[in-house]
């Protein structure tokens, strides 16, 4: 027998259905895809970084948003929820409801292993072609370690990352930093999955 192709949804439908929802859904590609639970490592991981950046920011014109708030991609169409998300200057939406920003400056990711290689690959594939976007970081969720893909003025793309106790990777664009000691503040550490990450299931509306 061959597989039915999933009925596809249109953008609009997607908006209507997210926002009746208390649950979170990427959009892509006329599919939505459903957002797992994350762990308490995950939380405090995201939490710590939102905090450290709201600490360097408050004085200054960007706001730091938490998991929540929507990103869209405008070239590829695609709606996802970073972790972590600054925006400097004035955000700007994609509509009067505004959940969905499309100006991010730095998106932070805190991997799973179910969601590293998507981060890593078309993800941050489609991220790359938001103009504003001028840092991309991940942060391990089972081990110490941040690694910071910043934009440079040649368009290539530069790469740090910090591992030890004191270390820091620098957010240039936005003049702030993130040590591991201050991200994994009362982190209980998580053993290692060294098996291959399983990739989103589509969700069906």
């Amino acid at each position: 027998m061959v597989a039915q192709p999933k009925p596809r949804i249109s953008e609009e439908d997607y908006l209507t259905f997210e926002r009746a929802n208390r649950t979170k859904h990427e959009y892509y590609a006329g599919q939505i895809y459903a957002m797992a639970g994350a762990k308490e490592p995950h939380n405090l991981i995201a939490g710590n970084t939102h905090a450290a950046l709201h600490r360097q920011l408050r004085q200054r014109p960007c706001r730091v948003y938490q998991s929540d708030m929507r990103v869209k991609v405008i070239r590829t169409g695609l709606h996802t929820y970073p972790d972590v998300v600054v925006v400097c200057g004035q955000p700007q939406f994609t509509d009067d409801v505004h959940d969905a920003i499309v100006n991010p400056m730095v998106i932070i990711e805190v991997l799973s292993a179910s969601t590293e290689r998507y981060d890593r690959g078309m993800k941050f594939q489609q991220y790359r072609t938001i103009e504003t976007l001028r840092a991309y970081v991940l942060i391990a969720q089972d081990h110490q370690h941040i690694e910071c893909y910043a934009r440079q003025d040649t368009g290539q793309w530069l790469f740090q990352e910090a591992s030890e106790p004191a270390q820091q990777v620098e957010l240039a664009a936005i003049r702030c930093t993130l040590t591991i000691d201050d991200i994994y503040e009362k982190v209980d550490l998580e053993e290692r999955d060294f098996g291959l990450p399983g990739d989103i299931p589509p969700f069906s509306i």
